[in-house]
């Protein structure tokens, strides 16, 4: 690397970027004035994108005229280093940012991301996570809007990503520039939504984020761009699918086997594992990847996974319950390997016991995405002999599933009937709320899992079995309950049906259930 040693800079020691030292140069610029922000004004700002544009001038002439005699331009390039250094001054003054933009100095500092020297580069992008960090562009909507435009305009995410590619985790600067580069994409993306689409439609950030979730070893870095793969998969459809095609669902699911016989080290590994599987989750909303994730053995994955009962156990039901809903295929795979005795222990409560899911909203979870899967396996396979091993798990000792889906009935419907109360009590201090948002309100407390035990039981009485409906029959009336009280939910279930899968779908959703408050 050219003139390196004239640039190296000391970052930070290789393992947790968060740490990073201070940099020095900002602090002695700051220093050469006690008031350096309130000076900073339109006056200075111009001064220091003048004295910036003169010496990257330098720099490129001196670099034509000698472009085989490094030593002839090195110090034109330890000079353009220090002018991108006090630019970094600017992030005290979010304000201006408009100005520097008319100031036409963005495409100069772009351009710099393509420059020989990997350093300077560097320092170019160290200078927009400053520009762009959080913190700086609270309450600062309007100036960081127009910045953010501004560098999207001018290519800033082709080049960061261009520039991402020649940088290696080897080299502890390169090492924190790669880390500073995913935070501007992070910190963009935060003010301009939009920008978790264009990156993966204008770069190759995607492929270059699946390969470094590939790597066995552990790092900051693949933590990170674990947490920015699940950034860009939430809420987009098309960034789900675009991953998809790139056999997206087999990488992370590779990365996940690492864990399914141990535990992460460290908390930091802890959290990469979570973003991986936020990352599974996001890829099985679209039903072509629901597909793949079936053909890749993920069910059986997931399944080895809660029998080993690691840490990822919760997070392997979970990307279970998103894999089978509104999918036969994934359903049918789950009973063809003998999921649902795994799946019924944890039902019954038989889960591992660690400090992290001692926590009683651990549990809660869990129980809401177990009782989603299992309504699910029913909607899915509706008949033959899959449908006979899914019923007979009701039936066994003693009806005991009965018994705990009848628990959970109770205690879910006491939480919606208070926080209904709660919302009248709302209502009576002239707080006014529509039925869209109590409806919701309602649904947070409990109500869609309450919905969903109520579909489970609906199945249960229409299976004819003698058993099973008189086990429920007796249940309810323990309870002071009668078949009514189920119905009324599931009519409030079947008239809230949205369409979101299209008409047509939305049709043979409320059929079903109607047919289920008909047999009941």
């Amino acid at each position: 690397m050219e003139v390196s040693n004239a640039l190296k800079r000391k970052r930070y020691d290789g393992e947790n970027p968060m740490e990073a030292e201070v940099d020095l140069s900002l602090l002695e610029a700051v220093e050469k004035s006690q008031n350096a922000v309130e000076l900073l004004d339109l006056r200075t700002l111009k001064k220091l994108v003048l004295s910036f544009e003169r010496r990257l001038k330098e720099n490129i002439e001196a670099r034509l005229k000698y472009p085989d005699q490094p030593e002839r331009f090195a110090d034109s390039e330890v000079e353009l280093h220090e002018e991108l250094e006090k630019l970094k001054i600017l992030a005290g003054a979010p304000e201006l940012y408009p100005e520097l933009v008319n100031l036409n100095a963005i495409p100069s500092i772009l351009n710099l991301l393509s420059h020989d020297n990997t350093d300077i580069a560097i320092d170019v992008v160290h200078l927009l996570e400053d520009l762009t960090d959080e913190d700086v562009l609270e309450d600062n909507d309007e100036p960081a809007r127009i910045l953010v435009d501004s560098l999207i305009e001018n290519n800033v995410l082709e080049l960061l990503v261009q520039n991402l590619q020649r940088l290696s985790d080897e080299d502890p600067d390169e090492m924190s520039a790669i880390y500073n580069t995913l935070a501007s994409i992070e910190n963009m993306i935060e003010v301009k939504p939009a920008v978790a689409e264009l990156v993966c439609e204008r770069t190759k950030l995607l492929r270059w984020l699946l390969g470094k979730i590939k790597v066995r070893e552990f790092d900051s870095n693949k933590q990170y761009a674990s947490e920015i793969l699940a950034i860009l998969l939430q809420n987009s459809p098309a960034n789900q699918k675009r991953l998809g095609q790139m056999n997206g669902v087999d990488v992370v699911l590779q990365a996940v086997a690492m864990y399914k016989s141990k535990d992460p080290k460290t908390s930091d590994e802890e959290e990469m594992l979570e973003n991986l599987f936020d990352c599974l989750c996001c890829l099985l909303m679209p039903l072509e990847n629901k597909e793949r994730f079936v053909k890749a053995e993920g069910v059986e994955l997931m399944i080895i996974i809660m029998k080993q009962k690691k840490s990822a156990y919760a997070s392997a039901i979970r990307a279970l319950d998103f894999s089978m809903t509104k999918y036969p295929p994934a359903c049918e795979r789950f009973v063809d390997v003998l999921g649902l005795k795994t799946a019924f222990a944890a039902f019954m409560g038989k889960i591992p016991i660690s400090k992290k899911n001692k926590k009683e909203r651990y549990q809660e979870e869990l129980e809401e995405r177990l009782v989603s899967l299992i309504a699910s396996l029913f909607s899915g396979i509706l008949r033959g002999s899959r449908r006979e091993r899914l019923l007979s798990k009701f039936v066994e000792n003693e009806c005991e599933k009965i018994d705990r889906l009848m628990e959970l009935y109770i205690r879910y419907s006491d939480r919606v009937k208070a926080e209904t109360q709660r919302l009248e009590q709302l209502e009576l201090d002239d707080l006014e709320m529509d039925e869209e948002e109590k409806y919701n309100r309602k649904l947070e407390s409990g109500l869609y899992t309450l919905q969903l035990i109520a579909v489970i039981l609906g199945h249960l009485w229409c299976s004819e079995h003698p058993h099973m409906k008189a086990r429920i029959e007796l249940l309810l009336k323990q309870q002071k309950l009668t078949k009514k009280d189920i119905k009324d939910i599931l009519q409030e279930y079947h008239d809230n049906i949205g369409d979101l899968d299209g008409a047509e779908e939305k049709e043979r959703a409320q059929a079903r259930i109607q047919k289920i408050i008909s047999s009941l």
